[in-house]
């Protein structure tokens, strides 16, 4: 547990677990959200076939994902680690310059 705290930047055990919640919490929404969305924007499996569906599907979690994960991160008083979190990311995706 003293290797993630130092490892994340962290000083309490209480915000390991709190952070862990804002990963649950957040997937669980990003992929309940996820058919509803792709309904509204009129794509399903059969106007883009399956492969075309599913890939449509993940990209669109993944960004939806993102920004669920800083937001989940402020109601629970995180902020400052899943922002951090999410530059680190979107830098290793080589969208340096929309973070700098």
């Amino acid at each position: 547990m003293e290797k993630l705290k130092e490892r994340w930047g962290i000083e309490h055990n209480w915000q390991v677990v709190v952070i862990f919640c804002v990963f649950a919490i957040t997937g669980s929404t990003a992929s309940y959200i996820g058919k509803p969305v792709l309904s509204l924007l009129n794509i399903t499996t059969e106007s883009y076939g399956s492969i075309g569906y599913w890939v449509i599907r993940i990209v669109l979690l993944f960004i939806v994902y993102q920004f669920l994960l800083v937001f989940f991160g402020w109601v629970f008083g995180q902020y400052k680690f899943f922002w951090n979190f999410e530059k680190k990311m979107l830098r290793r995706l080589g969208l340096k310059r929309f973070v700098d």
